[in-house]
């Protein structure tokens, strides 16, 4: 058990040392900079605008298609590259569930294309 231990020692001292350098970090950041905002930096915005409208308005649903198009292509992506790397090592039904996969997410993408989805005005 303690052969077993020893082994994790320097994991746990690399712990304990990042935990210790991060809170005098966020320690001295506190201490050493100014605390006191300007107008400015205490308004809403900070991009220079004056607020125009309502912050509850509607937006258009393409913002919220174009995230959710976002997100979908972008799991495909992170669940394709492990894939790719141990295709060679992985039985026939890996291969084949990963194609079923793919063409579900092929047939959602044509989908949304005839649908007009992807078409920006």
């Amino acid at each position: 058990m303690t052969l077993f231990l020893s082994q994790y020692f320097s994991i746990f001292i690399h712990l304990i040392i990042c935990s210790l350098l991060s809170v005098v970090f966020f320690v001295f950041s506190f201490i050493l900079t100014i605390q006191k905002g300007d107008t400015e930096k205490l308004s809403a915005y900070e991009c220079g605008f004056d607020p125009f409208d309502d912050a509850r308005s509607n937006f258009d649903v393409r913002f919220y298609l174009v995230a959710i198009l976002f997100i979908i292509f972008d799991l495909e992506v992170s669940f394709l590259f492990p894939w790719c790397i141990a295709l060679g090592s992985l039985p026939l039904f890996a291969y084949w569930s990963m194609f079923i996969f793919l063409f579900i997410l092929t047939v959602g993408f044509v989908y949304e294309w005839k649908k007009g989805a992807l078409e920006w005005e």
